[in-house]
């Protein structure tokens, strides 16, 4: 994919798994989606363990293809949580998918989770920002 990109574009590479048994399906549709969406796309993954990954070529200049492949992605994510999945496999939540997260795993287990953070790292200086919101 990142030999196939002209000049200025970028790649968005993201994933999620899905039990076994609903990763044709999810595949099926996503792929589906990104044609009609006019995206250039590819699908790979891990198959064995229900991860599959997105990898869509764009051009971040253009707020058309933005806002083209952040739906994607966001539509991927929630249809993974609909068939029982989680929002990422191994790409981690990192800044973009921080409210599939807390529709993920729900806010008492978030604020389970930022304890955790806070007494890990009470400086917050490893990854801020990344999966919560830095404090004020």
């Amino acid at each position: 994919m990142l030999a196939l990109r002209k000049e200025g574009e970028e790649v968005w590479s993201t994933d999620v798994a899905v039990p076994f048994s609903r990763l044709p399906e999810l595949i099926e549709i996503s792929k589906k989606e990104m044609d009609d969406m006019g995206l250039f796309a590819s699908i790979l993954g891990h198959i064995g363990d229900g991860n599959f990954h997105e990898s869509i070529i764009y051009d971040r200049t253009k707020k058309e293809e933005v806002e083209k492949v952040e739906r994607c992605v966001k539509n991927m994510v929630n249809r993974a949580l609909d068939m029982d999945g989680t929002c990422t496999g191994e790409h981690s939540i990192g800044w973009g998918k921080k409210g599939s997260l807390l529709r993920e795993v729900g806010p008492d287990t978030l604020a389970v989770m930022k304890q955790i953070k806070a007494a890990l790292d009470p400086l917050w200086i490893m990854n801020p920002g990344k999966i919560f919101d830095v404090p004020c």
